[in-house]
C-alpha cells in the first residue's frame, strides 16, 4: 500500500475501530499481487473482467459485495461510515474497480421499488453475478435532454415490442440484462408516456455495436432494437410514469458514480512516476479539494444531506467529476511520457458528460436555490 495517501483517520471516524480491523486484515489476506496490479492498472470505469469477477468472488463470500444493501437482501447493511471506510480502504490497496450497475443503481431501485417476486428473481442474481446490467437511457438526440427519448415500445398483448436505439451504453457487450425508458404513449412528448423496463440482452432483434474511445478503450456501445419483444410486466412503477423510477435511479447513479476513492487513487496515480519526490503544490491543492469533498460525501451518504433529491446528486455529480479531471490533467502534466497517465486523462474527458453534463446539473442547482 503506498503511504503517501493513507485512510485518512476522518473515513473511518464512523466506523469502529473493531470495524476498521476487521476491514483491513480482510483485504491485506485477499487481496493479492495480481488483483493489485489490476486495480492499479484501471484507466477506464472498472477493472479487468477477471479482476472484477475474481474480487466480487471474494467479497460475496464475506457478504460484503452490496455493501449499501439490506442485510435481509443479501447486503452487508453497513452505515454509512463504514461504506466509506471500506471504499477508502479498498483504495488505498488498489483493489479493482467493480463498479457494478446491478449494485450500484438498478439493485437499490428494485429493493426500494420492485415487486417481491422481482426482488426474488433479481437480486440473488445480481449478487452472484448471474445477470450483469447496463443502463438504455441516452439515444442519439436524446442525452443530458432525456425527456427526448424516442425509443418506441408498443403495446401488444403481455408484451411490449421495442424499436429504436440507444448509445453510449456502457458494457452492453457483456451484460445480460438492460434497464431502460422508452416511449409507451404515442404522441407523448416530455416526462409523460414513459415506461421503464427490464430487458433480457438475448432478446431477437437487440443488436450491439462497440463505439471505442480516443484511449484505445471499449466500454461503450450504440444498442439497437429492432421489434424487440419484452414483457410488459419486466418494469419497475406504472406504465406511462416511467419518469419517476428514472429519476429515482439518476439520483442514486449520480451520487456515486464518482466516489472519494477514486479520487484518492487518481492522486497515488499522479505521483506515482515523481519517485518520491516532494509533492507539487498543485497535487498539494487537488490533495485538500478531495479531503473536503470527502467531508460532504461523508455528509450526504449519513442522512445530514438529503442523498436522493437532485440538487444533492447534481452538487456531488459535478464537484467529484470536475475534480476527477483535474487529478488527472495534473498526472498527464507531470508524467507526459506515461502510457497510463494519457490513458488516464483520455477516459475522465467523459466524466463531466455521463451522467448529465455539468453544465445541465448547473441548470438544476439554480432552479433548486431559486434562481429564475
Amino acid at each position: 500500500m503506498d503511504g503517501n495517501f493513507p485512510i485518512p483517520e476522518r473515513a473511518g471516524g464512523q466506523a469502529d475501530a473493531a470495524f476498521r480491523t476487521d476491514v483491513d486484515a480482510f483485504l491485506d489476506a485477499e487481496l493479492t499481487d495480481e488483483l493489485r496490479a489490476a486495480g492499479r492498472e484501471t484507466t477506464g470505469l472498472k477493472s479487468a473482467r477477471w479482476a472484477c469477477e475474481a474480487w466480487r468472488k471474494r467479497l460475496n463470500a464475506r457478504g460484503w459485495f452490496a455493501p449499501s444493501w439490506p442485510v435481509e437482501h443479501g447486503g452487508a447493511g453497513w452505515s454509512a461510515g463504514q461504506r466509506l471506510y471500506f471504499e477508502n480502504a479498498c483504495a488505498a490497496r488498489d483493489a479493482p474497480i467493480v463498479m457494478n450497475s446491478g449494485v450500484r443503481t438498478i439493485g437499490p431501485l428494485l429493493i426500494a421499488e420492485g415487486s417481491d417476486e422481482q426482488k426474488a428473481h433479481y437480486l440473488p442474481a445480481i449478487l452472484n453475478s448471474e445477470h450483469e446490467w447496463c443502463q438504455g437511457f441516452s439515444e442519439p438526440q436524446a442525452g443530458s435532454d432525456l425527456t427526448a427519448l424516442s425509443l418506441r415500445a408498443t403495446r401488444e398483448g403481455e408484451d411490449f415490442i421495442l424499436n429504436g436505439s440507444k448509445v453510449w451504453t456502457s458494457f452492453a457487450h457483456y451484460a445480460t440484462h438492460m434497464f431502460l425508458l422508452a416511449r409507451c404513449e404515442p404522441g407523448s412528448t416530455g416526462r409523460d408516456g414513459l415506461v421503464f423496463l427490464l430487458v433480457e440482452m438475448h432478446r431477437p432483434g437487440i443488436r450491439i455495436r462497440p463505439i471505442d474511445f480516443i484511449s484505445g478503450e471499449h466500454e461503450t456501445n450504440e444498442v439497437f432494437f429492432d421489434e424487440v419483444r419484452t414483457p410488459a410486466a419486466n418494469r419497475i412503477g406504472e406504465i406511462g410514469d416511467g419518469w419517476r423510477a428514472a429519476k429515482t435511479l439518476m439520483a442514486i447513479a449520480r451520487s456515486n458514480n464518482t466516489t472519494t476513492g477514486l479520487l484518492r487513487r487518481a492522486l497515488r496515480a499522479a505521483r506515482r512516476g515523481l519517485k518520491g519526490c516532494a509533492l507539487p503544490r498543485q497535487l498539494s491543492q487537488l490533495s485538500m479539494k478531495v479531503d473536503n469533498f470527502e467531508a460532504l460525501e461523508a455528509r450526504a451518504s449519513s442522512g445530514e444531506m438529503p442523498i436522493n433529491t437532485a440538487a444533492t446528486s447534481s452538487v456531488l455529480k459535478v464537484l467529484a467529476t470536475e475534480l476527477h479531471q483535474a487529478i488527472t490533467e495534473a498526472g498527464l502534466g507531470l508524467s507526459p511520457n506515461s502510457d497510463f497517465a494519457q490513458a488516464k486523462y483520455l477516459s475522465t474527458r467523459a466524466a463531466t458528460i455521463y451522467s448529465g453534463t455539468s453544465e445541465v446539473h448547473r441548470n438544476i442547482l439554480a432552479h433548486a436555490i431559486g434562481c429564475p
